[in-house]
């Protein structure tokens, strides 16, 4: 509490900059969705002086309230400096999943693949360290999960930038304070 009140942490700031989306087909006879989604995106610690260690980054993917992908991303865990900011390059979340849509949903995912343009909704769960000068916390989990609303546009050419879609700013993010507390 103390550390709050002395350094002033302020919450990082996620961005989606760029989404590929290359498949994302539903298959009603077996119930299965194929899926590949590339993500770009950017994480800026705005804070003077508090670094963040990120220790797990787990992507997961969501449409229509239904998960269709967790993945835990390779990369070696990192430290993020003050006032830095680090790009993510080529996150890649491929796969099928065996995904059970109702009538609804299967409607909402026939219009959104004739407009060739999903809403796909990317949450992100950390494990992380914060450090406040000298002291670094233990390993925590932030109070939610990243959530990142994205409109994603089909692309057929991976190689390709996919047209249409804007950089999308994430929300809930909470690694320094609880958006429960009172």
């Amino acid at each position: 509490m103390i550390f709050g009140f002395i350094f002033l942490p302020q919450e990082p700031k996620f961005t989606i900059t760029n989404a590929t989306l290359t498949q994302f087909n539903f298959n009603s006879s077996n119930n299965t969705l194929d899926y590949n989604l590339t993500l770009n995106m950017t994480i800026r610690n705005p804070n003077k002086r508090v670094g963040i260690y990120y220790r797990r980054i787990q992507v997961i993917g969501n449409y229509r309230k239904k998960r269709f992908a967790l993945v835990t991303l390779n990369t070696l865990p990192f430290y993020q400096g003050h006032k830095n900011t680090t790009e993510l390059h080529q996150v890649v979340v491929q796969g099928s999943q065996p995904v059970k849509f109702g009538k609804r949903e299967v409607s909402q995912f026939t219009e959104e693949t004739a407009s060739g343009i999903y809403s796909i909704k990317v949450q992100l769960a950390l494990r992380i360290k914060a450090r406040y000068g000298k002291f670094t916390s233990r390993n925590y989990k932030p109070y939610r999960k990243i959530d990142c609303k994205l409109n994603v546009p089909l692309s057929f050419n991976e190689t390709s930038i996919a047209s249409g879609f804007k950089a999308t700013r994430c929300e809930n993010v909470y690694f320094f304070t609880d958006p429960d507390s009172d």
